[in-house]
């Protein structure tokens, strides 16, 4: 890892604890934001107390935002890991992952900062995994619902899931979506490098590395507030598609390439 992103992310997370402490609860929600003041407090707030009988925190790690972003998530309930460089998504979450399993969370949930999840799915997606039943589960919007007019990110949706798929052995319908739920554990024994489009990276490392995976109908909604930061559909195509070839080569060369057995560290709780 870069020596600048290591030290970024020390500060980031000693100035963390010493605000909120070291001690989370069973159930941590991770949310990347990054310019998202606009749109945040409506999603910290919906975020539920509880999920299946167990405490939940929300941590929201600020990339490098540039307005009050920080500032409304505070306001409205959620524990802020302010980080002052944009380094992206992918470097967001790994970061609010590292937060939650030190913190003592068994169970990471993450969903976006921009209102495009339904807060109710967030229970849909963690149940299984509270039940024993999976250790990563992603919503899809082919098994429910997405309300976006674009044509190209709906062609999009159905090609990355034949080309994972593919790769992988292991039928998707949906390589992309934000609101899935884990095992804390699970974040840990993945390779996570992408600093951006890490959905992909994240699901065929889960994959790759044997875990069970299950997808559960979810509904993807209209942006609520602010604009995309992940470019055009051809930019989007383009990067997407890189990350998705370059994990599963990556995990091939390291012969994780087609569904191993599973992690003797998954438990069946």
């Amino acid at each position: 890892m870069n020596e600048r992103v290591e030290d970024v992310d020390e500060a980031a997370l000693a100035a963390f604890r010493a605000e909120y402490g070291t001690r989370l609860p069973p159930v941590a929600i991770v949310i990347a934001a990054y310019n998202e003041e606009d749109g945040i407090g409506e999603v910290v707030g919906a975020v539920p107390a509880t999920v299946g009988g167990h405490e939940t925190a929300t941590i929201v790690v600020v990339d490098g935002s540039s307005d009050a972003t920080a500032e409304v998530a505070r306001k409205n309930g959620a524990m802020v890991c302010d980080v002052p460089v944009n380094r992206g998504q992918g470097a967001a979450l790994r970061l609010g992952y590292r937060i939650a399993r030190e913190g003592g969370a068994e169970y990471i949930v993450t969903t976006d900062a921009d209102g495009q999840y339904d807060p109710a799915h967030i229970e849909r997606v963690l149940t299984p995994v509270l039940r024993g039943e999976a250790d990563f589960v992603t919503g899809s919007r082919r098994l429910g619902r997405q309300e976006t007019y674009d044509r190209v990110r709906r062609a999009g949706v159905h090609v990355f899931a034949w080309l994972v798929s593919l790769l992988t052995g292991q039928r998707v319908t949906d390589t992309s979506f934000g609101l899935r739920a884990m095992r804390a554990e699970v974040t840990a024994a993945v390779t996570l490098r992408q600093p951006q489009y890490q959905a992909s990276e994240l699901l065929i490392g889960v994959i790759s590395r044997g875990y069970r995976v299950k997808e559960v109908p979810a509904t993807m909604r209209l942006r609520t507030a602010g604009t995309t930061k992940k470019g055009g559909n051809l930019v989007y195509g383009y990067r997407y598609s890189r990350v998705v070839f370059g994990t599963w080569w990556r995990e091939r060369r390291a012969g994780r390439g087609r569904r191993p057995e599973r992690p003797p560290s998954a438990n069946t709780r």
